[in-house]
């Protein structure tokens, strides 16, 4: 056991020394290379020790965040999570690592794209450009991503003592963040030329993409089995029940995880849950609410006051498919980056009571859909969010007479 604890303490000063050393601007690569020489396979909990060892000793935090991308780089691979526990489907760590893959996709594709473009410049960058801003319109999703870990998980953790990787992790997420809110701004300057795409991507855009990237091995190899070790699995239950409220990224959950001795729940218990709701006109419960409105031949999204997307109805033929990643989305990146701007009009009029409603129709698939964007309004007239409502109204333009004799179809 002596032993063990010795090998434990001489991995960690030696981990430590190589960070600190990092920190002094030795080469990443010569580092490596002693580290692989010197430690065969690093445990998970001693780099988190480590880390908070470092910070507790009065290495700034704004400092571990340098440290950050440079230490996750000389261990990639060489940390042991042969340890970890066994993650059942729809955990929230199961959840966040298939969030990760369809990030991995969307990054693989942003810098496939500039790479595209910077070794064979097209004559016409504007279609390009508006590719990208499709894609890192789907990179900002991790927004929810982070959010998850930021506001459910860290602070189960910080209850358990670790307080200085969280605080690490979360600046990285909003370095993250703001790379990739300056890309979309920079997706969308008008002219945008050749140069200066090229200038901004070296600056900006790649390392938005890389960033994201970046974090997912810091999640999968020190995070999430460091979670899974210190977290109980009624902290695990409580987060699982808490994400729908912030929502999740690019991945809709295919089932409700729950622990053995938790009481029995569908898909769509959140939805039910609730006694009596009490309208001017009537009442019913929150079931009945439910099989209203996934009933009606309509589909329904509603968008909040902060243009978020907070639900959307579940019929039996629906028109446009959804599922819950949208939830908690920015309206304007739920639909393709050519028809933002006007997305953004009709937000505008509604929020400013210059517009009510805005109809649409096209033809799909041989079918006639109306599409409507109604402004919702409180009794004082305070704009409160915006309702699309779409229909097949085929059946309609096809009536003839009148039908007064009873006749199912």
């Amino acid at each position: 056991m002596s032993e063990l604890i010795n090998n434990s303490k001489e991995r960690k000063d030696k981990l430590k020394t190589i960070l600190l050393r990092l920190h002094n601007g030795e080469k990443q690569e010569e580092l490596k290379k002693e580290l692989l020489e010197s430690l065969s396979n690093i445990p998970y909990g001693e780099v988190v020790e480590v880390e908070q060892e470092l910070i507790s000793e009065g290495l700034p935090e704004s400092e571990i965040m340098d440290l950050c991308d440079a230490h996750t780089a000389v261990l990639e691979g060489k940390i042991d999570v042969s340890g970890a526990k066994h993650i059942p489907e729809g955990h929230p760590v199961d959840v966040m690592k298939h969030e990760n893959k369809e990030l991995q996709l969307v990054v693989v594709q942003i810098l496939s794209t500039i790479m595209g473009i910077e070794n064979d410049p097209p004559a016409d960058l504007e279609p390009e450009i508006l590719k990208l801003r499709g894609m890192f319109n789907n990179l900002l999703d991790v927004d929810k991503h982070y959010q998850r870990k930021e506001y459910l998980l860290f602070p189960y953790l910080e209850n358990q003592g670790i307080t200085g990787p969280p605080k690490v992790m979360w600046g990285k997420h909003d370095e993250i963040r703001e790379l990739i809110k300056g890309s979309l701004e920079i997706l969308q300057t008008e002219e945008l030329s050749l140069e200066e795409f090229i200038a901004s991507c070296d600056m900006v855009l790649t390392p938005a993409a890389k960033g994201v990237n970046d974090m997912i091995p810091k999640e999968e190899e020190i995070l999430f089995p460091m979670a899974l070790d210190k977290l109980t699995e009624k902290d695990w239950y409580e987060i699982s029940n808490q994400s729908l409220e912030i929502g999740y990224c690019l991945y809709d959950p295919k089932v409700i995880w729950k622990p053995t001795w938790a009481a029995d729940v569908s898909i769509n218990d959140a939805q039910k849950s609730g006694s009596h709701i009490q309208l001017p006109s009537g009442s019913f419960s929150a079931e009945e609410l439910l099989s209203i409105l996934n009933t009606l031949p309509l589909d329904i999204t509603f968008v909040d006051k902060d243009d978020k997307v907070k639900y959307f109805s579940q019929g039996a033929e629906r028109i446009f498919q959804r599922n819950r990643a949208i939830l908690n989305r920015d309206v304007r990146h739920c639909h393709p980056p050519a028809s933002a701007h006007i997305v953004d009009k009709i937000i505008e009029d509604f929020r400013s009571g210059k517009q009510t409603r805005a109809p649409f129709w096209i033809n799909m698939g041989g079918k006639m859909i109306h599409i409507e964007y109604f402004a919702l309004r409180n009794e004082s007239g305070e704009y409160m969010g915006t309702l699309e409502v779409s229909h097949n109204v085929n059946v309609y333009r096809e009536l003839q007479g009148e039908q007064r004799i009873l006749s199912y179809k």
